[in-house]
């Protein structure tokens, strides 16, 4: 069994900001692993991974991370120690260098050995694959170049909890599949939270998925179990079927539909994109509408 030591818990975790609740009574366990965290655009994910990050404090809940209440002096300050960011914007310092800017990062990580801090710094770009591009200004990289120096910036130290806002964005796709090996790796021993738009992120990393919607934890589970959700409810059609929720011509030439499905249809293997998708059109057709 994982030690509690490893683990992240909330317990009716609420947050708000003036009338507008950010995130009501989430209740949420994560071990050690990447777990996807999904949700459209305003669903309370940056204000839980802020949450999780030490950045912001709830309204009302309880914690425990890594064995630290994070909402004490004492508890914060331990965690911080143990807890890598990367935030969706992190405003990187444009005159650094990428090895200047990771070096006071360690300074911060309180690595106060200069060459241990150094190699530390080296390791890191190496892993994000900046080794090259270590010397140059930060305003003079790609936006997926600075991606990944956000990245390296979150992984110095070996945090044992890393929790990722949207690593992927900006990136092309060749990028993005060496992206996947880095956080498969980080995810083996330790805490991983992504927060993605991409679907196919969750099904190719994550060994647990969390949906969020308006604020409320609307699924946790592993992938297959978000892809079962809609087990029975995706076909495929020569035409567009009028009762479906969404619908639309694939590669091949035929129609994928969601929805519930004719009786003389041919149903298909879902996928974790048909469940989420069914999910959320479950949650925002109302009481009683077909």
């Amino acid at each position: 069994m994982e030690s509690t030591t490893s683990q992240v818990t909330l317990a009716d975790v609420s947050v708000r900001y003036g009338h507008h609740i950010a995130l009501k009574d989430v209740s949420l366990t994560l071990g050690q692993g990447v777990t996807g965290l999904l949700g459209p655009n305003g669903a309370g994910k940056t204000t839980l991974l802020r949450t999780l990050a030490t950045a912001s404090t709830p309204d009302t809940g309880t914690l425990s991370m890594l064995g630290h209440d994070p909402l004490t002096p004492t508890g914060r300050q331990a965690l911080r120690r143990r807890l890598g960011y990367l935030p969706q914007n992190p405003g990187l310092p444009s005159h650094f260098t990428a090895f200047e800017f990771i070096d006071y990062v360690g300074i911060l990580k309180e690595i106060s050995d200069r060459e241990s801090r150094r190699a530390e710094a080296r390791r890191v770009l190496e892993a994000v694959g900046l080794t090259a591009d270590r010397s140059k200004r930060i305003r003079k990289l790609s936006g997926g170049m600075r991606q990944r120096v956000g990245l390296a910036a979150a992984i110095v130290g070996n945090p044992e909890l890393l929790v990722l806002d949207e690593p992927t964005v900006g990136l092309d796709p060749e990028q993005r599949l060496r992206f996947r090996e880095l956080i498969a790796e980080l995810g083996e021993g330790r805490t991983v939270l992504l927060s993605t738009h991409q679907t196919e992120d969750v099904a190719a990393l994550c060994h647990k998925v969390v949906v969020l919607d308006q604020g409320t934890l609307k699924f946790q589970g592993t992938p297959s179990e978000l892809a079962l959700l809609a087990h029975g409810r995706v076909w495929s059609s020569r035409e567009r079927s009028p009762g479906a929720l969404a619908a639309w011509r694939t590669g091949v030439g035929t129609f994928r539909n969601i929805g519930v499905a004719p009786a003389d249809a041919v149903t298909v293997e879902p996928t974790i994109e048909d469940g989420y998708l069914l999910l959320l059109e479950g949650a925002h057709t109302p009481t009683g509408a077909a």
